[in-house]
């Protein structure tokens, strides 16, 4: 980590504590590997953070408080305009948060995906990706136990409803293999400590003598650290991070992409949680507000190249005011595919109507057929899933070290 992110704060650290290991004798494996899932592991043993006192650095609150000015200036610039870009920033969110756990999608195959049409496994995971940060967002007047055991469900209800409605009754582990957590990088806390790991954690996101941004910081390491769902966490936990934002009135209209300046180091990201585990929620919080600063440029790029595409369909395929034709240049830029009857829905005219104003953006090039059939076509406006991968594409690159 960075030299000016380790510091002492009185942050408590992890302690460890020894669990005895019982072998279904199932398992299939060398006897080299089986030997090593032998015996007692050591699980992680969360400190309570509730009335934790926290000291961070001047330059760490500073940075923090640039981050903050720098959402709270993009949420009112976004404000007038949210309505159509709203939707596309939260994909956006979505999509980099599920990439940071290598789920990865073009935007085509996500659009796709929002109509069922899609082939790609890892597409339809973002999708269930916007329902959650979508429920995370209409909990965010009150996080609680009940409100994070529905943002996960929200991600995982469709996929893996099993691992839903509750929290983990089973050892987790992070790293190494599958057989146990011997060897593992990180064992979350026994599954006997997590309803009162999360409690406290809860607890502690209702405090307000933290500045907001670090606030969420730190609730979002210490829910990454307790693990409490069999999957999902790291997109729920990222998901928590928004929902503060939300709750604190730091944002209001839009949901900055703040998983896509995580990811664009993640190795910072992972390094800093597990500083925040040794006692030194330091790296955390510059890593939050480093990608807060990073995501607003990006999101502010993308909402430009947006405004600008929009701007040539007024030129271009000049309509009037009201009419099916101006108001589907608004719905492509939340929705880039769509049918025939998902406009006729959303734009509520008929069929017939929907279908014309379709045909215009058509004859003037900017919308494509993505099937061959004859019923239910479905139509893409590339220019907008182009803005959008080249987006994901920016998340990618690595700052330079």
């Amino acid at each position: 980590m960075p030299k000016e992110t380790v510091e002492s704060s009185g942050w408590p650290a992890v302690q460890l504590e020894a669990r005895p290991w019982q072998r279904s004798g199932s398992e299939v494996a060398s006897r080299r590997a089986l030997l090593r899932a032998h015996g007692e592991y050591r699980a992680a043993v969360p400190p309570e953070i509730r009335e934790a006192s926290l000291s961070l650095s001047s330059e760490t609150v500073a940075l923090a408080d640039d981050a903050s000015a720098a959402l709270a200036r993009f949420d009112a610039e976004a404000g007038p305009i949210a309505a159509p870009f709203a939707a596309i920033l939260l994909r956006t969110e979505s999509a980099s948060s599920s990439e940071i756990e290598q789920l990865t999608a073009s935007a085509k195959q996500v659009a796709l995906a929002e109509l069922g049409a899609s082939t790609s496994g890892n597409a339809r995971l973002v999708v269930a990706n916007v329902r959650a940060m979508r429920a995370a967002l209409e909990l965010a007047s009150g996080i609680s136990e009940a409100a994070i055991i529905a943002m996960q469900a929200s991600l995982l209800g469709e996929s893996r409803p099993e691992l839903t409605g509750a929290f983990r009754d089973q050892q987790v582990w992070i790293g190494g293999g599958s057989l146990s957590p011997h060897g593992a990088l990180f064992v979350p806390p026994h599954q006997d400590r997590v309803p009162a790991l999360m409690a406290d954690c809860v607890e502690f996101a209702e405090r307000t003598d933290i500045p907001v941004l670090v606030h969420a910081a730190l609730a979002h390491a210490q829910f990454e650290t307790i693990h409490p769902f069999p999957d999902g966490n790291g997109r729920t936990g990222r998901a928590l991070i928004h929902s503060m934002l939300r709750a604190s009135g730091l944002t209001r209209n839009v949901t900055v992409p703040v998983s896509a300046g995580l990811l664009r180091n993640n190795e910072y990201y992972f390094a800093a949680l597990t500083e925040y585990r040794a006692g030194n929620p330091a790296p955390i919080v510059a890593a939050v507000a480093e990608a807060a600063i990073w995501a607003v440029d990006n999101g502010s790029a993308l909402v430009a190249e947006l405004r600008e595409l929009s701007e040539s369909w007024a030129t271009e395929i000049p309509s009037r005011r009201g009419s099916a034709a101006a108001r589907l240049g608004e719905l492509l830029l939340r929705q880039p595919a769509v049918t025939a009857q998902l406009v006729a829905d959303e734009l509520r005219v008929s069929i017939p109507a929907a279908q014309s104003a379709i045909d215009r953006f058509v004859a003037h090039g900017q919308l494509r057929q993505t099937n061959e059939w004859r019923r239910n076509r479905i139509w893409v406006a590339h220019g907008v899933l182009a803005a959008l991968d080249g987006f994901a594409a920016r998340a990618r690159r690595h700052p330079p070290q």
